[in-house]
């Protein structure tokens, strides 16, 4: 198989992918928390981590992708103090904490679908494994590295760092960690500040508990991924992935927790996609920048100008190297829109494409320089998966096509085996490596149009007091998965439920 780069967390260094079983490739990713709306960082990491997935099987390799649902054990601020996300979130909208789970997991499996990506082989639940968690918990304590608490377990952090660096994966010493920490509620039950919970004592109103040898509770947040993980994949597997915020943190907590428990690292290879900026700006809920993947499709957000399609999203962050910052703004996503349209519109044109005979090229020159560009997308993608470099190189291809189309230049220029080479290409990446579709006139922009077109005769009929009719297209659209919600101010927003 061709030879793979890979940038390495663990050793801050690209180095050559080399799986542990020849052929095979055991990958690891962390999934949602499903106790709200998938938010567009994380679809970043899942698009990211869905090419990687892709190009592995373009390459030949048989692939066993594994990708969580958190849907227990993760409290708020990720710390092990405050309320369950699921528990919290299921009084708010007066529901039990698996109506949650579902109506979340639904939604983020729509958004996957959306945008193309392919479904990980295996997808495990953190409350479908509670007995895998315990039986680890109950294996680090027998190890020496976790103590029991009043019901919790806890995580002895400086014990384990006496044999192993705890801070290895983002190269912190643990005084360095230490200092960054501050006093918070319940450390008087913990030996030491970094000591995290593998299982949490539930109090008697705690929704989501279950029976462990300690007593009734629920899982900490990052013993479910080294849980799951050396289930589906063992106690040591190639690659495992997340966003760059998980590092700190869930990825240093598991690699301290598997070793603890197998005395082995869990994990050859660590990947981490960078985070996303929006004018230049983090992206957070408190800068009121972070807008959701239905905004996007439906243009509802106040920082965007129009509805942009899940296919131009996923061509946008593509042209990004994963491990990049990745800017939003209005115009890089109309930027990317025009992009994707005339790429399409070049590879349907090459498709139709056809040489006879075989013979050489009427243009050497030009001959050598298309096969050069095309042989450039397995080179970039086997550095450290280079889409941005792909892209470049196939618009660099695109003047090529267009003047054949324009008949400035012969098609005999080119001999038909580099034809072939590069309608062959252009069809992988763009479909089965890149996870494009083609564009239809049924695109969201055109939807959008549409829909703005009822919003305004609903708009008219409640206006004149015709409540049938403008009941009638509420109720219709939102047979159609469609919502209109009626604002304070008079005015109306839609989103797809």
């Amino acid at each position: 198989m061709r030879e793979l780069k890979v940038y390495n967390s663990l050793s801050r260094t690209k180095e050559i992918f080399t799986p542990l079983i020849s052929g095979h490739v055991g990958m690891y990713v962390c999934g949602p928390t499903v106790y709200s709306d998938v938010h567009l960082g994380n679809c970043r990491t899942f698009i990211s981590f869905d090419v990687i997935y892709r190009y592995f099987r373009y390459l030949g390799y048989k692939v066993r992708y594994v990708r969580n649902i958190t849907d227990a054990g993760h409290l708020e601020g990720d710390r092990d103090e405050g309320d369950d996300k699921f528990s919290k979130k299921a009084r708010v909208e007066q529901l039990e904490p698996m109506e949650i789970v579902q109506k979340y997991t639904l939604g983020f499996h729509k958004v996957m679908e959306l945008f193309n990506n392919l479904p990980p082989t295996i997808e495990p639940t953190a409350t479908g494994h509670i007995t895998e968690q315990i039986r680890m918990a109950q294996c680090i304590i027998d190890n020496g590295y976790a103590y029991v608490v009043n019901g919790t377990v806890y995580f002895d952090v400086e014990k384990y760092n006496k044999e192993k660096p705890y801070g290895i994966l983002t190269n912190r010493k643990l005084e360095e960690l230490l200092e960054g920490t501050r006093d918070l509620g319940g450390q008087d039950e913990k030996k030491g500040r970094l000591d995290f919970a593998l299982w949490i004592k539930a109090s008697s109103e705690h929704l989501m508990q279950w029976p462990s040898p300690w007593g009734m509770g629920f899982p900490g947040w990052h013993i479910e991924c080294s849980a799951m993980s050396e289930k589906y994949l063992g106690k040591q597997f190639d690659i495992h992935g997340g966003g760059m915020d998980l590092a700190a943190t869930h990825h240093t907590n598991e690699i301290a927790q598997s070793e603890a428990c197998y005395h082995t690292a869990p994990v050859r290879y660590w990947l981490h996609t960078n985070m996303l900026t929006v004018n230049g700006v983090r992206m957070s809920k408190s800068a009121g920048n972070g807008f959701l993947p239905g905004e996007l499709f439906t243009g509802s957000h106040p920082l965007l100008e129009k509805a942009y399609s899940p296919m131009n999203v996923r061509f946008f962050m593509l042209q990004t190297h994963y491990r990049s910052t990745l800017d939003f703004s209005n115009e890089a996503l109309q930027a990317a829109e025009k992009g994707l349209k005339r790429l399409l519109e070049a590879y349907n044109h090459l498709e139709k494409l056809s040489i006879d005979t075989k013979g050489p090229a009427g243009n050497k020159e030009l001959d050598e320089k298309v096969r050069k560009l095309v042989n450039e997308f397995d080179e970039n993608m086997s550095d450290d998966f280079n889409t941005a470099k792909v892209l470049a190189s196939m618009f660099e291809l695109v003047p090529v096509i267009n003047s054949i189309k324009d008949k400035t230049v012969d098609l005999s220029s080119l001999s038909k085996d580099t034809l072939t080479l590069m309608q062959e290409k252009f069809k992988n990446y763009l479909f089965d490596v890149f996870g494009l579709k083609q564009v239809t006139e049924t695109d969201n922009s055109k939807l959008q149009g549409v829909i703005q077109l009822l919003i305004d005769i609903r708009r008219e009929a409640k206006s004149k007091k015709d409540f049938v009719t403008s009941d009638k297209i509420r109720n219709q659209l939102l047979q159609l998965g469609i919502a209109i919600k009626d604002e304070k101010d008079g005015g109306m927003s839609w989103s797809v439920e």
